[in-house]
């Protein structure tokens, strides 16, 4: 690939002893007047325009838009993004690798070239989605879990070995590395990149796509990233720009600092709270202001790794002199650290503080010596709690009703709520409403923050003094984000301490955020079955929703590493613990949670002794061969994938099967019965379940019938490759509460020709065989969380032609047109209530063709089972005329594989 340099602008810069080409922002002032005053973010988006202008799928009209961002942005309008590289993480990675081999194999079958069908940019793959916390308290649970994991993903992890020789420019960093994020922010990011073009060596900002929502917290280090689904990912990997409207920048002003007890948690939950009530969905978030100067960078990653939280496509942090200390820090080589400062400061992109303040679409600010500290739930990252409230809002929520976001419960339940609990090592406690019967310091938000681990093992050194212990019945784990955590909780003395209490590493991985929390003791989860009790986790994650961390606990809280071994001591999030005691030492006295507390100071000279770069060039010398055991897997051979039909892992989708070489034609959608009629804040896993997968379910009843024991079905997440296994758990959430069958909760509906209640994947494959088309309604914030392609293909597999809500979060509604499937919104303030909407009347949709346009209204007609009707407009969510390529084609992947056919 060459650069055209239609602008003129390549220069020459020498740094670290190696001289580069680059692409001079600040000469593009002459021709388009200054961009100065532009957003660091925007600044990598013009980059990436200029170098990679082509005049076909970036155009001269493209550069002028994002130069001219500052005088006003057309919201009609996309522009296109090549990104440096793409980042996957397994779960969602395992099914970009089968749609690739799965397009292989449709290319051969057309007679075409398969190997056409291989990455174009670097594509790293980091497996941390699969260690599950089965074993816990104790030094032998890290190598039980691994043990276990490989067992139980051995076919899924054949397939990546393949894909590693099978496709060029495709890593893969072993299972018991760490987080895909965490190892991105430590290792993987360059923050200037480099390649080598027409025999010389072009220096650009490192920037990448990642198809797991938390990749934005590798904005934190100054590089530009974001969350995809795995379905653009791939059209991205095949040399498809993204293109998306021309975002609006929110400025976040940052001033003072934070002050003593609160941590980078804290901050994030705060900062979570402010941009969800603002409203920054689809929008960028870049903070500026003083308040960054005395900023780390692990806080800064801490907050951008919360974007999809608070909706932000991204939350940006310019590169300044913190980054390159964090480069040092981390051991990255001194010619790199070198580039990275020459090429940002002669870019005009590296901040100072006398760097004049860009020019923003809105700003809000925060002095973080406000910030206090807090905690977020019991089903949203964005509710967030302060301590000193916990035990009120907690006692609140309790009672609340169901439809008021509560959990119903009268006072007679909250006082039976009391069992005594006997542990296999004979003690025995007493559990009660509130308790804590899941505490995990976990997640590459938190884990890659060395202040708030090591302030966690401060707390539990000082706690350990004091002779405190946690009940018998708190699951405790320490699931780190990279090999790094370990080496410097044991370099300052603390790891002993934490697993004194209990919090031994248990794997390293996503762990309990991604919902592997493993089975709660039998003791605790016979108690809580059979006493309907209301039970809660606190766990340093970044994702709350309802049946995420574990199907028995109803209550889960975020919160910083320290204040989940606090809560693990409390053993209940029942209590105040900034006036009662958190427990009491040997001789009785009282301990508060003010005892165990270390300062600012005792914490940053923690931080300042225990780390250093050797540890990280150790950690990550050898990195992609230093797992023995991912060594040791038999390499499958050969540039095409041999399914095996008996697989229950990995199955060939049908998406590309028998497709034809030219696409059909935009019509009306007619005859729609309702398959699900849900309420707001409808998550992705409500709509795909990432965890554990229910033996009288769909999905359950296809492993028993393929011969799959009950303690082999492993997660949802890990069967992502068996379209069977995912479109059975679509809308399998064990929480959500469909309207077409009233009172009832899981992935259940009305079958309306006869009214039986059943499955929603049962009822979708009756419809279908009958040929009806199937519509879903939803309210607002419909797809919120984490980037999961996989709630797209399962509502196409489950027939759905159109899903109709009040708002989208931005990766799905965008995964949605990737599979072919309309969005549409309700418009002036409507609503399925307001509309009187039932879920039991069949709908049409009127207006759509071939000519159909960005934002375009159409007719929604809804018959009731009286007969009569009523009609309501819809805004078409094909935002561009990009995406209505991708729907005319039945998604994104079929449109490019027809151009590579062709």
């Amino acid at each position: 690939m060459s650069y055209q340099d239609r602008y003129s602008v390549k220069k020459k810069l020498s740094a670290g002893g190696k001289e580069y080409a680059y692409y001079d922002l600040p000469a593009l002032s002459a021709q388009f007047g200054s961009i100065d005053r532009l957003p660091f973010s925007i600044k990598v988006l013009l980059e990436a325009a200029v170098r990679q202008f082509d005049g076909r799928a970036i155009t001269e009209e493209h550069v002028k838009q994002i130069a001219g961002w500052a005088e006003g942005r057309d919201a009609n309008k996309e522009i296109p993004f090549i990104p440096a590289r793409i980042v996957l993480q397994d779960f969602t990675g395992v099914p970009v690798v089968v749609d690739l081999a799965a397009m292989r194999s449709a290319m051969k079958a057309s007679g075409g070239d398969p190997k056409k069908i291989n990455p174009l940019v670097p594509v790293d793959l980091v497996i941390d989605h699969s260690i599950m916390v089965d074993a816990f308290g104790s030094k032998e649970a890290e190598e039980y879990n691994t043990k276990v994991e490989f067992e139980r993903n051995g076919e899924r992890y054949r397939f990546l070995r393949w894909a590693q020789t099978a496709f060029d420019n495709f890593r893969a960093v072993p299972p018991g590395t760490g987080i895909v994020h965490q190892v991105n922010l430590e290792y993987l990011a360059s923050v200037t990149a480099v390649k080598k073009v027409g025999g010389e060596l072009v220096a650009y900002p490192d920037s990448l796509v990642g198809t797991d929502s938390h990749t934005t917290m590798i904005n934190g280090l100054g590089v530009v990233g974001w969350g995809v689904g795995g379905i653009e990912a791939e059209a991205c990997m095949l040399g498809q720009p993204l293109y998306f409207v021309t975002p609006d920048v929110i400025g976040f002003k940052l001033t003072g600092s934070l002050p003593e007890g609160a941590t980078a948690t804290d901050l994030a939950l705060t900062v979570t709270q402010m941009l969800r009530k603002k409203g920054v969905v689809g929008k960028f978030v870049e903070y500026y202001g003083p308040g960054l100067s005395g900023m780390s960078l692990a806080d800064r990653a801490t907050v951008a790794n919360m974007s999809p939280e608070y909706g932000a496509t991204v939350g940006f942090f310019p590169v300044d002199d913190e980054t390159l200390n964090y480069l040092r820090l981390t051991g990255r080589d001194e010619e790199q650290i070198a580039l990275v400062e020459a090429y940002y400061k002669a870019q005009g992109m590296f901040r100072t503080d006398s760097t004049p303040d860009p020019v923003f679409s809105d700003t809000i600010e925060l002095d973080l010596s406000t910030v206090v500290p807090s905690l977020a739930g019991p089903k949203r990252p964005q509710d967030r709690v302060e301590l000193s409230r916990m035990k009120e809002a907690y006692n609140t929520t309790v009672r609340a009703p169901l439809d008021k976001g509560g959990y119903g419960l009268p006072e007679q339940k909250l006082a039976e709520e009391e069992v005594t609990i006997y542990s296999p090592d004979g003690k025995s406690s007493l559990m009660r409403n509130g308790a804590v019967v899941i505490a995990a310091i976990t997640s590459c938000t938190n884990t890659s923050n060395p202040s708030v681990m090591l302030g966690a093992g401060l707390v539990a050194k000082k706690a350990v003094e004091r002779g405190l212990t946690k009940p018998a019945y708190v699951k405790s784990s320490l699931t780190p984000g990279s090999l790094v955590v370990t080496e410097y909780l044991k370099n300052a003395g603390l790891l002993p301490a934490l697993e004194e209490l209990g919090f031994h590493v248990t794997g390293y991985g996503c762990g309990t955020c991604i919902g592997n929390s493993g089975p709660l003791p039998d003791e605790v989860s016979k108690a809580v079955a059979d006493n309907d009790m209301t039970v809660a986790a606190v766990l340093s994650g970044n994702r709350n929703f309802e049946g995420r961390v574990h199907a028995q606990v109803k209550a889960n809280y975020l919160a910083s590493p320290p204040l989940v071994v606090a809560y693990a001591l409390a053993g209940t999030v029942n209590i105040d613990l900034t006036t009662e005691p958190i427990g009491y030492d040997k001789s009785n006295t009282p301990v508060f949670l003010k005892d165990i507390w270390p300062t600012n100071e005792e914490i940053q000279e923690a931080v300042k002794s225990a780390l250093d770069p050797a540890m990280f060039r150790d950690k990550y010398k050898n990195v992609f061969n230093a797992n023995e055991r991912w060594n040791a897997i038999e390499v499958p051979e050969g540039e095409l994938y041999e399914w095996d039909a008996s697989s229950t892992y990995i199955q060939e989708p049908p998406f590309f099967k028998d497709l034809a070489a030219e696409p059909g034609h935009i019509g009306n959608i007619g005859g729609a019965r309702v398959l699900a009629l849900l309420g707001d804040s409808v998550t992705t896993d409500h709509i795909s379940p990432a965890g554990n997968i229910k033996a009288d379910s769909p999905a359950g009843k296809y492993l028993i019938g393929h011969g799959v024991k009950r303690e082999d079905f492993n997660s949802y997440g890990s069967r992502r490759g068996n379209h069977e296994v995912m479109m059975r758990g679509t809308f399998a959430n064990i929480r959500i509460r469909n309207a077409v069958a009233p009172g009832t909760e899981g992935g259940v509906t009305t079958y309306l020709p006869t009214g039986q209640v059943e499955s929603i994947y049962d009822a979708s494959m009756k419809y279908q065989e009958a040929g009806t088309n199937l519509v879903v309604i939803a309210g607002k914030e419909y797809g919120t969380g984490s980037s999961r392609d996989w709630a797209a293909k399962g509502t196409l597999l489950l027939g759905v032609k159109a899903v109709i809500t009040e708002s989208y979060e931005r990766i799905h509604r965008s995964n949605l047109v990737g599979m072919g499937v309309l969005p549409l919104q309700f418009v002036d303030g409507a609503d399925w209530k307001s509309l009187g909407i039932t879920g039991t009347e069949t709908f049409s949709v009127s207006g759509l063709s071939d000519s159909i346009q960005p934002g375009q209204q159409v007719t929604v007609t809804a018959v009731r089972t009286d007969g009569s009707s009523f009609t309501f407009p819809a805004a078409v969510r094909l935002d561009s005329l990009v995406d209505v390529d991708y729907y005319k084609n039945g998604g994104i992947l079929q449109t490019v594989l027809r151009q590579l056919m062709a």
